[in-house]
């Protein structure tokens, strides 16, 4: 009976077996061969930046890195691989915090770690129907970490725990980086050396971002991500919406944020094929990537690097002679005023350094679109044309600059009285009186000495809106983020009228600045600004430019609404500012050979900069400034400088027109310069014999 029962057994498991393989066998057979085929995206070096004579202003370092790549390891696994590794390298533990030492606790002390919640706790927690049982438990272990049992931890541990935080932190088949700064050349030996023991780990070549001009114009060109912070958080959805990984590194601010999509690449293609188990069984290039592609600023590195010079001289020169100690900062816009090309965008400030006590000088060109401030006289050519359109005055209208008085406010004036006065005449001199009557006329009053003033609030908008056809008050349309568009007067009394047409009352940018007076200066035409001058493909030659795939052309923003010929009036009294007698700016400009014109300006304000804590009202300030424009007949470079909070009443220095004359002079001297190198230069070299002259000129 015993044998018969184990016959039949076997009968019938002999069979079940058969039939499995005959009627299934394919189908399991196929299971166990099946394959996933995963596409992992490598990420590749950022392109680079130059400026518009071909130096290198942002390029990419080479750096030894050490990544780990999870296969499919499991806890165990990764923690294993982090000990080996440890061995071999070091690895900063600063930013393992304190839940993480608690996390590693938990894994090297499960048994502990189990006890610290009761069995009774435990099923309390299976009952809540609104519990969540695994996460409560672990959250109460947690909780009862204490910090004794936290400082077991070793040293070792601590590094133990950094690799491993490292290598959990990445996507499964993605590279991630465990240590790029500091990769000593016998670390990265010995892990090169050892690769068979530690599975996931591999030596490879990372990058870093290298700006080749420290502290110059680096606010503008922006910052990017570290490979350890990946993707910012608020910018998170936006790149993984892009096929972006949480660890790639991305641009955080301005141009490297605003040029993000450009200056990325073509993300290397890898395609892992694994069995149903996670092993990797192939690993199949589909495209090799190509690093980003470069940008070509219109910024001259040569210029500007002359005009933070000068700025920083006659900074310091003017917080010496008259200067107030809030003088801190001073602004320069080079532009192009038919192409909108920036040429130079300088800022730079006085800041105190806590450690020492001691002030340095910092970049902050960016002042130059994110500050805004009341500009002063700088702004009657837009007055005028303003008069001129709204049919109050007409080209050669004669006003009689005396000074004002209106009923219950104090006497307004001119800083000098000038008597009958013209347009041309009221420009070169900077007549208030001649400005205030123009917004009188605009807003369809009458003056009548010390009696009430009453004035349409319309007229506001009126002198608002045509402010902003030359770019006043509006956004210039830079290609940077956060530009700032400056801040209108709330009241509307009849006095705020005729300071917004003198510049003390609406504050502007020096950004706005430099447009509005290349909107003048070449014919009506509103040009937008833009820092990129062109976008190239990368060349594997580092110091060379791939041919263009786009060219930033000028963009018209809009066309004055006037005559030509109003605007070649203003244009007239722009070149008497700079050239003819009496004109504000002719001891600084009246002997130049390139044949400039321009406005000055100085503004009655109240300071509101960083030490405004320090009093209980702000003080009165004087911002001083100036737009300008060279050749006048036929102009190839436009200017604003802008300097707030120069001094403190009545009269003081005058470095906004010393920096003005100055960068002048650097950018005519520096063409010339560059025309006479030009023509030494051999007919009958080739192109890369020219490249090889200039590169031993540089050196």
């Amino acid at each position: 009976m015993l044998f018969l029962i184990v016959f039949v057994l076997f009968s019938v498991l002999i069979f079940r077996l058969g039939f499995v393989q005959i009627v299934y066998g394919d189908d399991y057979k196929r299971e166990i061969e099946r394959t996933e085929e995963i596409t992992v995206n490598n990420p590749v070096p950022r392109g680079k930046m130059f400026d518009s004579t071909g130096k290198i202003i942002v390029d990419n370092i080479p750096q030894n890195a050490i990544t780990y790549t999870n296969n499919g390891a499991s806890q165990e696994e990764m923690l294993d691989t982090a000990e080996k590794l440890a061995e071999l390298i070091e690895k900063d533990t600063e930013k393992v915090t304190e839940r993480d030492e608690k996390d590693y606790w938990i894994m090297i002390n499960p048994d502990r770690a189990d006890e610290k919640v009761t069995e009774k706790e435990k099923q309390n927690i299976r009952e809540d129907e609104e519990a969540d049982y695994d996460k409560d438990v672990y959250q109460l272990t947690l909780d009862r970490i204490t910090e004794e049992e936290l400082d077991e931890l070793t040293e070792d541990d601590l590094e133990v725990l950094a690799i491993y935080r490292e290598f959990s932190s990445g996507y499964a088949f993605t590279p991630q980086v465990v240590k790029n700064d500091g990769v000593t050349a016998k670390e990265f030996a010995l892990v090169s050396e050892n690769l068979d023991y530690l599975p996931g780990v591999d030596t490879t070549t990372d990058w870093d971002r290298y700006y080749a001009f420290d502290n110059t114009l680096k606010s503008v060109l922006g910052s990017v991500s570290s490979s350890e912070e990946g993707i910012p958080k608020e910018m998170l959805d936006y790149y993984l919406a892009r096929d972006y990984s949480r660890n790639d590194r991305v641009g955080k601010s301005y141009l490297e944020y605003q040029y993000e999509e450009v200056l990325h690449g073509q993300k290397a293609k890898v395609k892992n094929v694994t069995d149903k188990g996670g092993t990797i069984l192939e690993t199949v290039t589909i495209s090799e990537g190509q690093r980003g592609k470069d940008l070509v600023l219109s910024v001259d590195m040569d210029l500007q690097l002359a005009t933070e010079k000068i700025i920083e001289e006659e900074l310091r020169a003017a917080k010496q002679t008259g200067g107030t100690s809030l003088l801190d900062r001073a602004y320069v816009v080079l532009m192009d005023p038919y192409s909108g090309e920036i040429l130079t965008m300088a800022g730079r400030r006085l800041v105190k350094d806590e450690e020492t006590g001691r002030t340095r000088m910092t970049d902050d060109a960016l002042g130059n679109i994110t500050t805004t401030y009341n500009a002063g006289s700088v702004v009657k050519g837009a007055t005028i044309l303003t008069g001129y359109k709204e049919g109050v005055i007409q080209p050669g209208t004669v006003i009689n600059d005396q000074p004002l008085k209106i009923a219950g406010t104090p006497v307004k004036k001119s800083w000098k009285t000038f008597g009958p006065i013209s347009d041309l005449y009221a420009l070169r001199v900077s007549s208030n009186v001649y400005m205030f009557e123009t917004a009188i006329r605009i807003g369809g009053g009458t003056y009548r000495y010390n009696k009430s003033l009453p004035l349409d609030p319309k007229g506001f908008d009126t002198i608002r809106e045509s402010f902003a056809q030359f770019g006043l008050g509006v956004r210039t349309g830079i290609d940077l983020p956060n530009e700032q568009t400056g801040f209108k007067g709330m009241s509307q009394l009849p006095g705020f009228m005729l300071d917004l047409v003198i510049g003390q009352y609406d504050t502007y940018s020096n950004m706005q600045l430099v447009q509005y007076v290349s909107t003048i200066a070449n014919g009506g035409n509103r040009m937008e600004p833009h820092v990129v001058k062109e976008i190239r493909e990368p060349l594997l030659e580092n110091e060379e430019l791939g041919p263009i795939v786009e060219e930033i052309s000028p963009k018209v923003l809009n066309k004055l609404d006037m005559d030509a010929s109003w605007i070649e009036r203003v244009k007239e009294g722009f070149r008497q500012v700079a050239q003819e007698q009496q004109g504000t700016a002719l001891s600084f400009f009246g002997d130049k050979e390139y044949d400039p014109a321009g406005k000055t300006g100085t503004a009655e304000a109240f300071y509101d900069g960083p030490l405004r804590s320090n009093y209980d009202e702000p003080p009165e300030v004087m911002n001083i400034s100036y737009v300008g424009y060279a050749p006048s007949d036929n102009p190839e470079v436009a200017i604003a400088v802008m300097v707030p909070w120069a001094y403190e009443g009545g009269s003081g220095h005058k470095a906004n027109m010393i920096i003005a004359e100055r960068v002048m002079d650097e950018y005519f001297e520096l063409k010339e310069e560059r025309a006479k190198e030009e023509s030494k230069k051999p007919e009958d070299l080739t192109k890369q014999e020219v490249i090889d002259v200039n590169k031993e000129e540089d050196e």
